[in-house]
């Protein structure tokens, strides 16, 4: 079979990037231009402010992509693009710009899910060390800012399935990170600076009990479908609104609004704070509070997830998304996963948070079996994967 080189566009939230990867397996170049210093002044990401930023990027960061890559557009064999989920604006950057190209160039435009994406870059980095043998079946925890979703996949030939057998019922998990952060005046992205602070805080000072989740869940499904009654395959579903509250309450009830207000604006005046600006304006009761946070979530999301390894017996686990790039998260899953005796495989950092090199691998699949995408598609926010 002859090498098929992907030319991969990402553009779903706040990073505008680019990828070229030969056949799935073989990540050839990957750029990605952050809008971390656009977004940090309002503590979160700001819509309008995505597209605009994505806008200005997009035609540099790809070719940057190919020139690094030593290809040209000519060269490249498909354009794959995030179709969703995702910001809608900012989806439609990168469609447009991927649906000009494919058109001037008559190359195969590809729709990938971002969702897609995050799993295929595990399997991206383990083919290019050489692991063709991961076993079957595969459970996946998808868990970044905007998602935390457990996927069943299976591979049949060249094609994949997904079955969701968990999400969560409000806050993804890196959602409650990043606000929990600005909360307690520690600047965006949050999912990092608590990773960095918690190590130097007593994760157990502060109890957070686990979220009680009592009714089955009567959304739409990842297949569309309405939850019944009868409908007793297990589930294992996650929220996160509720330590968020929580936090609120603490920071409250021991007065920390002073120092939380403090500490946000001496943060503010450092363009790229290191972890020593974190700690000289951190007491230890906001560092015991950031590392039993962390505890908490950690605890939840590996409990739940090894929980649902073995009630659907599955032979290997995937953790990615940005979340997955949390050392106390990956340790954790590393220690109880051997207990289990199960093989769990995450994506490096750079291929963790969002990058287009993710959406060329999971484009390769689509690209054997000639699924390719009508150039009448659009963007899709709340795209499903299944």
């Amino acid at each position: 079979m002859p090498d098929a080189y992907i030319l991969g566009i990402e553009s779903s939230c706040d990073e505008t990037a680019a990828a070229v990867v030969r056949s799935g397996e073989q990540l050839i170049s990957n750029v990605v231009a952050s809008q971390i210093a656009t977004h940090q002044p309002y503590g979160g990401v700001v819509p309008e402010l995505a597209s605009r930023e994505h806008l200005r990027a997009i035609v540099p960061v790809v070719r940057q992509a190919l020139a690094e890559a030593k290809h040209t557009y000519e060269s490249v064999d498909a354009i794959a693009v995030t179709q969703g989920p995702g910001l809608a604006g900012a989806l439609l950057v990168g469609i447009s710009y991927a649906k000009a190209l494919a058109f001037a160039l008559d190359k195969p435009l590809i729709a990938v899910n971002h969702l897609e994406g995050h799993i295929h870059a595990v399997l991206l980095e383990e083919r290019q060390k050489g692991n063709h043998d991961l076993q079957f079946p595969v459970l996946a925890l998808v868990v970044s800012g905007g998602h935390t979703h457990l996927y069943l996949a299976a591979q049949k030939g060249d094609s994949w399935t997904y079955e969701n057998i968990g999400h969560t019922r409000d806050d993804a998990a890196g959602e409650a990170f990043d606000k929990v952060a600005k909360l307690l005046g520690l600047g965006y992205p949050g999912g990092p600076a608590v990773d960095r602070l918690a190590p130097h805080g007593d994760p157990r000072a502060v109890k957070f009990p686990p979220a009680q989740i009592k009714h089955r869940d009567r959304r739409g499904r990842h297949d569309g479908r309405v939850v019944d009654e009868d409908d007793n395959r297990p589930r294992f579903d996650f929220s996160y609104s509720g330590i968020k509250t929580a936090i609120l309450r603490y920071v409250e009830a021991h007065d920390m609004r002073a120092t939380v207000e403090a500490r946000r604006k001496a943060l503010l005046n450092i363009a790229k704070p290191k972890l020593e600006d974190y700690l000289a304006n951190c007491d230890k009761l906001t560092l015991d509070l950031v590392a039993s946070f962390q505890r908490a979530i950690v605890e939840d999301l590996v409990g739940k997830t090894l929980t649902a390894a073995r009630a659907y017996d599955v032979a290997t686990l995937f953790v990615t998304g940005g979340v997955a790039a949390n050392q106390e998260l990956r340790q954790t899953f590393e220690r109880e996963g051997a207990k289990q005796g199960l093989p769990v495989y995450f994506p490096s950092r750079p291929l963790s948070t969002d990058n287009a090199a993710m959406i060329a691998a999971a484009a390769y699949p689509k690209f054997l079996l000639k699924d390719f995408a009508a150039m009448d598609f659009s963007a899709e926010a709340g795209l499903l994967l299944k």
